[in-house]
């Protein structure tokens, strides 16, 4: 007689034995589809949504990047000269093959017109190289090979060596060159990288510059909007529903408007200086400066910039329950130390939310800048702005720009992971 198992236990089930669904499937193949159905359904669902994302940000980033290496015009329309000076060693005036390529390069450039726009991109870099190659090729029809000396008896500057180390150069089609304009280097006439002329740095300049002014700016959002969340967060009701509508107010007002209300402000006509002066604490005479430079440009951008620290610091602030300042003081803690030691600890998520937030705002404005910055005011986005509205080669130099910004962006966010935690963070 086979052994039944006693009341209230469990008989084992055999390892040979396998758990099936009511239509005979074993129960982990069944589960493994369904987590796959629930997956490619989750997918369904936010596919849209990635795909707007590729569209509109993704794909004009990739396009950004690419478009700052990407250097076709001398390669494109001087096609039989890029191959043809590629093996040439930089120490002499080119062979004769190498002029005759740039014959055959010039008579069919004419013919499509393209040979104005190589003939361009050179003279950026050597002013004269147009009219040199534009002369030459309308009176290539009276020269016979070879062409070495033709084009040599036509103008001497066709043996001009850097010319023609110029041309070997920008016969690349990727190049680094724009990036090393971006930080104020470039190629000298043998190809080496070298430091730009002192009176053209420009850029390392402004990217220093936009780094520490939008850490000041951030820094004066933290110390301005601390107390104003703490505020909001433990007056009663009525009042903190007051102060929040104050603090909500400027997004309900145009951002160029708010800027040029600085303007007004600042001016060494305007309000402030009134004040000041009225006040006797200034001379009528020794107004104060506080418009088109770095002061304007920090108090404006302070002002704009400061509902963003705010927020994240209230929502933290909110949750944090007031019995636990209550507690520490009970046990003999000063209100100082109670809110050092308890209090502050708690709201470092809202702070480093608000400092991530306010910075990467701050290091990528432009509008107040331009308006209230003047010349020693303005951000590196001002300038990558006016290049993109110049010629091909500026538009790349401000691709460039872009994508050094976009970088550093990002370092100060890994680093910003490693330090706090973006799992931290609390937006609200």
């Amino acid at each position: 007689m086979a052994d039944i198992p006693a009341a209230g236990t469990v008989p084992e089930m055999r390892r040979d034995e396998e758990l099936t669904t009511a239509d005979g499937r074993p129960l982990r193949v069944a589960l493994r589809r369904s987590q796959r159905q629930l997956r490619r359904r989750a997918f369904y669902l936010v596919a849209p949504l990635l795909v707007f994302l590729l569209v509109t940000f993704g794909w004009p980033i990739a396009n950004m990047i690419a478009g700052s290496v990407y250097n076709p015009e001398v390669a494109h329309f001087l096609p039989l000269t890029s191959s043809a000076i590629s093996d040439w060693d930089g120490e002499d005036v080119p062979g004769e093959d190498v002029f005759a390529a740039m014959a055959m390069d010039m008579e069919s450039g004419l013919a499509n017109r393209t040979i104005g726009r190589a003939a361009g991109r050179i003279n950026r870099e050597i002013p004269g190289a147009r009219s040199l190659v534009m002369g030459t090729a309308r009176d290539l029809e009276d020269m016979q090979p070879p062409y070495r000396e033709a084009f040599l008896a036509e103008d001497e500057r066709w043996g001009d060596l850097e010319f023609w180390r110029l041309i070997k150069r920008e016969t690349r089609i990727v190049t680094p060159a724009y990036y090393l304009l971006a930080l104020d280097f470039e190629y000298n006439s043998r190809g080496e990288i070298v430091e730009r002329p002192e009176i053209y740095q420009v850029y390392r300049q402004l990217f220093w510059r936009t780094a520490w002014m939008s850490l000041t700016i951030t820094a004066l959002c933290v110390l301005l909007g601390y107390p104003v969340a703490h505020l909001l967060a433990t007056l009663p009701l009525k009042t903190s529903n007051v102060l929040m509508i104050l603090v909500l107010l400027p997004f309900w007002t145009s951002l160029l408007v708010r800027t040029s209300a600085w303007i007004v402000l600042l001016q060494q006509q305007g309000v402030i200086n009134d004040l000041l002066v009225w006040a006797n604490i200034i001379d009528a005479s020794g107004r104060i400066r506080m418009i088109y430079n770095q002061t304007g440009t920090i108090i404006a951008m302070t002002h704009i910039l400061l509902p963003f620290m705010i927020l994240p610091l209230y929502s933290v602030m909110k949750t944090i329950p007031p019995s636990y300042m209550r507690a520490a003081r009970s046990l003999g803690a000063t209100q100082f130390t109670a809110f050092t030691k308890v209090y502050m600890p708690l709201t470092i998520p809202g702070v480093a939310a608000g400092v991530l937030l306010v910075f990467i705002l701050a290091i990528g404005y432009y509008i107040t800048p331009a308006l209230v910055g003047g010349e020693s005011g303005i951000f590196i986005s001002n300038l990558i702005a006016q290049n993109m509205q110049g010629t091909s080669a500026q538009l790349k130099l401000a691709s460039a720009l872009a994508t050094i910004l976009l970088v550093g962006v990002l370092f100060f966010y890994w680093l910003f992971n490693k330090l706090i935690g973006v799992d931290r963070l609390k937006f609200g």
